[in-house]
């Protein structure tokens, strides 16, 4: 059985030149998340490359056009084509984004994909230790795996 669920979606809420440019980015991003998780990691550090670090405003700006634009972005089971189209149109306005690809900390389990900013997950609803980064693309075209982010959450006191 399914829950009712309100989306924000309302593509005329974006000008249409942008808009044309969010769908085409949408588009991408679908394609791109049918791939495998090392190919999608690998392009994304490339794409980063050369990028400033995103900052909250333009990450949120991002997400919400493509929430607007797409409604498969918008559900609950969108996160993975909604974090990657966030990111990519960041990067489009010479900003990157940490992309993040993690699961819940406790059962059951449950994978999710989302986007931070100067530290903060964008656009989220769950608390901000709810899930654990299995990899991270940060911005610099560096793909960071979760051994390296264990070590970080050792030293924060984080993990025994």
């Amino acid at each position: 059985m399914s829950s009712p669920e309100v989306v924000a979606h309302d593509p005329r809420a974006v000008p249409l030149p942008y808009r044309i440019l969010v769908r085409f980015v949408v588009a991408v991003a679908r394609v791109l998340a049918g791939r495998r998780p090392r190919l999608i990691r690998t392009l994304l550090a490339r794409v980063s490359r050369g990028a400033r670090p995103a900052t909250v405003a333009r990450t949120r700006a991002a997400r919400n056009a493509v929430v607007a634009v797409s409604l498969s972005c918008a559900g609950r089971e969108g996160c993975l084509p909604r974090s990657l189209a966030t990111a990519l149109l960041c990067r489009l306005h010479g900003q990157w984004p940490t992309w993040c690809v993690g699961a819940r900390r406790l059962p059951p389990f449950g994978a999710h994909a989302w986007v931070e900013a100067e530290g903060v997950a964008v656009g989220e609803e769950y608390p901000p230790d709810y899930f654990r980064p299995l990899f991270t693309v940060p911005c610099g075209g560096s793909a960071d795996r979760a051994d390296r982010g264990l070590g970080r959450e050792r030293a924060a006191g984080r993990l025994g």
